[in-house]
Parts: C-alpha cells; structure tokens; sequence
C-alpha cells in the first residue's frame, strides 16, 4: 500500500499543475527584499523558489533591493544617515556606497542562481538604458540623488530571456545628463513588470499581506480586485508602508500586470505556495474581471 505522505506529495504535484500550464512561458516579476535578503537559509529558499518557476517553464525576473544592506555599510564607514519627511538624503558618498552594496548583493544571487544549475546575468538599471529617470523630490524638497523613473527600456531583459538567462536587476538609474540615482527597489519592480507586460508581479517583503483589521492576522485578505484594495486605502484600513505598496500595485494592474502578489519572504517557499496551491498564503491583487483563483475548493 502506498503511504499517506507520498499520496499527499503527488497531490500537491497534481494541484500544481494548472498554474504551470497556465503561466508557462510567461514573465513573472519577483520584487525581493525585507528581512529574507539577510537569512541566508530564506535566501537560498526564495531563491530556490524562483529556479523552479524557471525550470517549469516560467521566465522569471528579479528586481531587488538592499536597503538594510547599504545602511549597515553607511554607519560602518562612520557616515550619518540624514532624512526629509522619513526618506533618507542620498548625497554622493551615500549614492557612491549604495552602488557597491547593490553590485554586491546583486552577484551573491547571480552565483546562487547558477550554483542550482541555471544560467543568470546581474545588471543595474544603467545597463542597456533599463531604467531613465528624473530627479525625485519629497513634498518639493531635494533628498539628493533619488530617482523617478521616467522610462523603461526593456531590450536588455527581452535579450536576456530570449537567450534562457535569468536577469536579476538592482535598481540604479541614470538621468538625461547620465548621473546616478538610487531608485526605489518596488517602484523599480512596478515598471519592469509593467514594460514587459509581466503576467504576475510578486512583492516579497516582510509583510503576510494585506488586512481587514491591521492588528488581527485572521483578517488576511487573500484576494482583492482594484477597486476593493481602492476601498480599503480611502476607509483606512491600510496605512503606513502598506499604502504606497498598495498604490504601486494598483498601478501595475492599470498599466498591463495580470496579477500582484504581496507576500512574506520570510515564510519558507512563499513563493511557490502562493503560485501553485489553490489557497494561496499572501494577498492577490487583480483586475476587475480578473479570475478568482483562491479559495477555489471552498
């Protein structure tokens, strides 16, 4: 008699299958930041997670942040960290560190990518012109070399994927007169995914997802259609960092992605569990006669 683990085991192959046949061949862009960039065990499992999109038949993209990264390396060259209405002032020096920190952390996945046997290229937003900006300024005032895309220029990505390759991209920009800029790591995810027409766009940070009631976590939401999540802004539901998160999923919805995912990088294989399985584990976002996939067994 087979036993009951193995039965459960291809059950959950079997569950999975609808959605890889669904998305394959079709662009998903993972947003990767929070506390899981830190755990080396997270790390290699978000990373794992993403192979296995590949190697199914997905093309997968990563955008991904550092800032906790670059500010451990700011207070440890003796720099003070100065901020404008809570954004952190990215003079030269800092705007210098935080390319290197990005670079950095941008290799260490490349190499985890290829030591699981794929094929993976590391670039900034200045390569291949990917991402343009303008300079970004808080409430009208100069926070230093912050930028807001202007454009996007796919090529490089659609290259990379004709060619089977993984792209990982840390967000860099360069304005009209090619000077530096740092870029928000999701509103970076938000444009890539809405340039190359991406089918799914997933946020993983250090949040479950989206809440009814902020301070009860059995309110998880785990399907919003635009006008829901609209909803739940104007009440005040959400607030704090959820509402810009938010706000740029609205935004990649209205400008071409399927669906957004908002999940907590720092459950195991988040990923994968909100992809493949019926119930999901984070918050989907989606249009308004967008398919209600969750739930779908109930």
């Amino acid at each position: 008699m087979v036993k009951q683990k193995y039965l459960e085991k291809a059950e959950v192959l079997i569950e999975a299958l609808p959605y890889i046949q669904r998305f394959n061949r079709k662009i998903v862009v993972v947003k990767y930041g929070g506390s899981a960039m830190l755990d080396e065990e997270l790390k290699e499992n978000v990373i794992k997670d993403v192979v296995l999109l590949k190697l199914v038949g997905f093309k997968p993209i990563i955008v991904h942040g550092g800032g906790k990264e670059i500010s451990r390396w700011v207070s440890k060259v003796g720099m003070e960290p100065h901020f404008v209405n809570g954004l952190r002032v990215t003079d030269k020096d800092t705007m210098e560190i935080a390319e290197m920190v990005l670079s950095k952390v941008n290799k260490e996945l490349v190499t985890l990518v290829q030591s699981l046997g794929v094929k993976a290229v590391g670039i900034s937003g200045k390569d291949g012109g990917l991402l343009q900006v303008d300079k970004k300024l808080s409430e009208g005032e100069d926070i230093g070399f912050v930028g807001e895309i202007r454009k996007v220029e796919p090529k490089i990505l659609y290259d990379m994927l004709e060619k089977d390759f993984l792209p990982i991209v840390f967000p860099v920009g360069y304005d009209e007169h090619f000077a530096t800029y740092n870029i928000n790591a999701d509103d970076a995810a938000c444009a890539i995914a809405e340039a190359v027409h991406a089918e799914k766009l997933a946020f993983l940070s250090d949040i479950e997802g989206v809440y009814k009631d902020q301070n009860d976590p059995s309110t998880l939401i785990s399907e919003l259609r635009v006008n829901e999540a609209e909803e739940l802004i104007r009440e005040g539901f959400v607030g704090g960092g959820m509402i810009p998160k938010l706000h740029n999923c609205i935004n990649a919805i209205e400008n071409g992605v399927n669906r957004v995912h908002i999940l907590d990088g720092r459950i195991p294989h988040s990923l994968l569990l909100e992809i493949f399985t019926n119930k999901g584990i984070g918050t989907a976002i989606l249009r308004e006669d967008g398919e209600k996939f969750n739930h779908a067994d109930e």
